[in-house]
């Protein structure tokens, strides 16, 4: 069970941390615009997490979309857990 959650952080991680640096790459040789640049981040966030939530609830034995559901809800939490101690918390990152 926890081995299935820790594969399926690898598969949200490295492609997240990979296209981030990619993209973090043209926009510093201002090949791709600021706002641009801000859309993609919320893409890139979004469509990781569904790809490890749904790797992970096709993986599962039984009840594949509540583990799915729950993986997702952990990593979200994560990265409010991670904003609030940053100090860069505002209430439109709970909306998005």
């Amino acid at each position: 069970m926890i081995k299935k959650y820790m594969f399926s952080l690898l598969t949200f991680f490295i492609p997240f941390i990979v296209l981030l640096f990619i993209f973090t790459l043209l926009y510093y040789f201002d090949i791709i615009s600021n706002n641009l640049m801000r859309y993609i981040k919320f893409i890139i966030l979004i469509v990781t997490i569904l790809y490890s939530s749904y790797k992970l609830g096709k993986e599962s034995d039984k009840k594949g979309y509540q583990k799915g559901l729950i993986f997702g809800s952990i990593i979200i939490l994560l990265f409010m857990i991670i904003s609030l101690i940053t100090n860069s918390f505002k209430i439109t990152n709970i909306i998005y």
